[in-house]
């Protein structure tokens, strides 16, 4: 079975909102038995700009992801989100 992945880009205006987010968001991400593999970091981007912040999460299978995303409490995080970010938020079947 292929694994999925959350891959998200973000530019944050608003920390203290945002990490809100990041705790209520950890809180899923955990129930669904995924597993960050980059989250934040030092980063140079090559051939266009885009955005300041990246993050990786691994899940089990797409089906979890799509899950995870779907979740109530995944939803009732994204409040958070739309106070203090602008994002890209893909979810991608992968090995």
């Amino acid at each position: 079975m292929s694994k999925a992945y959350w891959v998200v880009r973000a530019n944050i205006f608003d920390q203290e909102e945002y990490s809100k987010y990041i705790q209520k968001a950890s809180n899923v991400v955990e129930t669904f038995n995924g597993k960050f593999l980059v989250r934040g970091g030092k980063q140079q981007e090559y051939e266009s700009l885009g955005y300041e912040r990246t993050v990786v999460v691994q899940f089990n299978s797409y089906g979890d992801a799509i899950k995870s995303y779907n979740s109530p409490e995944y939803q009732e995080a994204l409040k958070h989100v739309k106070k203090s970010a602008v994002r890209l938020f893909s979810i991608v079947e992968g090995t």
